[in-house]
């Protein structure tokens, strides 16, 4: 009989049959549990399902385009502004000083009238120098027309040759009177233009070093001031010996290319991380290597028309001595190496990912450059690689986006004899494995 109607039939007998009940009960039990068993088994297939799609679908996986060109190689070194010409303002003339005739911190001119010392004294040294020249010139118009006088005298045997000799002494002796005199007036007024201290540059200057009813001069020549010509400024750098050599031997061997004579670029960024708005252009490197730090002191030219940038500021510099022809620039972290080199994971266009060695020449930025394993338009595998290495077959390429916010990658591969930058030795790792 089918169950469903034992359990009807058990619903209408009379409640003295206890046997018949309980014989119903369990027939709806097991119904229900029947029901039940079988939408599991509707919901675990349904999920099965869902699961194998996602499966047969390759994963996404972040790629860069590999793009070839000529690289700059980039160094990044420490810093010190200076000012591009510096002059002590002094006192030259001994005196009170009475007025001061800038603005401290102002931008001054050549020539510009910076302190009044009291020229008192020296006009009266000029004065008197002057009288003294008035009186030379006056003995020497008496001496000359003597000596005129007596040369008609002296052809006719009317004086003595003596005295005519002694009348062209005088005259000369006055000549060197008037010398003597027009030097005195000369050096009387240079003293006197000492008195008005002037700008011996133009920039800016800074504080005064003496206020008014000071005594300067007095036996020294009294700093007043000093003037800085900030723009454009030097900027000061030290690289180590070993950097330089390398860079001359890769460029002489062809490795390395410089667009031009002097071309080195630098780019400089200020304290808090900022670069700045202008390019300076290098100027020289020493020729003396530093003994006990073995670097070598580099300068380069910055602009400041704007007077941003102060003298002694600290600032870090990137200095592009070189170009690396035909190379590509790949993101740090896709980048794996192990006991045989360094390796990338390469994407081809049927989705496959197989591990490419390739070789790397120094970093830029958080990027290293490469120079040789990679060809145009190739897709290196940035992130993702872990979904490789669960066993994904094929994966789908979908462009990679940096994220400001990430930490760089740990892994740093040894640059194959970079002349310029020194990556970090990364720790060995299997490419499958590098995220």
């Amino acid at each position: 009989m089918h169950p469903v109607y034992e359990a009807s039939r058990a619903a209408k007998a009379p409640l003295f049959a206890p046997h018949a009940r309980l014989r119903a009960i369990a027939l709806g039990v097991a119904v229900v549990s029947a029901l039940s068993l079988a939408a599991c088994g509707d919901k675990n297939d349904g999920a099965q399902n869902a699961q194998a799609a996602a499966q047969a679908k390759p994963p996404e996986v972040g790629v860069v385009t590999v793009k070839l060109g000529s690289v700059p190689l980039v160094t990044d070194l420490p810093g010190r502004l200076e000012a591009f010409r510096t002059a002590q303002v002094r006192a030259r003339a001994a005196g009170i000083l009475q007025k001061r005739l800038f603005q401290e911190g102002s931008d001054v001119k050549v020539g510009q009238k910076l302190f009044q010392i009291d020229s008192t004294p020296y006009q009266a040294n000029l004065q008197s120098a002057q009288a003294t020249l008035a009186q030379a010139e006056a003995s020497l118009v008496q001496a000359a027309a003597t000596a005129r006088r007596y040369k008609p005298l002296v052809e006719a045997n009317a004086i003595s040759k003596q005295d005519y000799d002694a009348a062209i002494a005088a005259e000369k002796a006055a000549l060197a009177q008037v010398a003597a005199g027009k030097a005195g007036v000369t050096n009387a007024n240079v003293n006197l233009g000492y008195a008005t201290v002037t700008a011996p540059i133009a920039g800016r200057i800074g504080r005064a070093m003496v206020t008014e009813g000071a005594l300067v001069g007095q036996g020294e020549a009294t700093q007043l001031a000093t003037i800085q010509q900030i723009h454009p400024l030097y900027v000061n750098l030290t690289q180590s010996s070993t950097d330089i050599l390398r860079l001359k031997e890769a460029l002489a061997a062809g490795k390395l290319t410089r667009d031009g004579a002097n071309a080195a670029k630098v780019h400089v960024f200020t304290e808090d991380g900022k670069e700045y708005g202008h390019t300076g252009r290098m100027l020289f490197t020493d020729l003396t290597v530093d003994e006990n730090t073995g670097q070598v002191s580099v300068r380069a030219e910055l602009p400041n028309p704007n007077g941003l940038l102060l003298p002694g500021m600290y600032v870090r510099v990137q200095l592009e001595q070189a170009q690396v022809d035909n190379a590509a620039v790949i993101p740090q972290q896709s980048v794996t190496r192990n006991e045989k080199g360094n390796f990338v994971l390469v994407v081809a266009e049927d989705g496959t990912v197989a591990p490419r060695p390739v070789q790397i020449n120094g970093s830029q930025g958080n990027n290293w450059i490469v120079t040789g394993g990679l060809k145009e338009g190739e897709k290196v595998m940035v992130d993702g690689v872990i979904k490789v290495g669960m066993g994904a077959k094929k994966v789908t390429p979908v462009p990679w986006q940096a994220d400001a916010k990430a930490a760089p990658a740990a892994a740093a591969p040894a640059a194959d004899k970079a002349p310029a930058a020194k990556p970090e030795a990364a720790a060995d790792a299997k490419p499958a494995a590098a995220q």
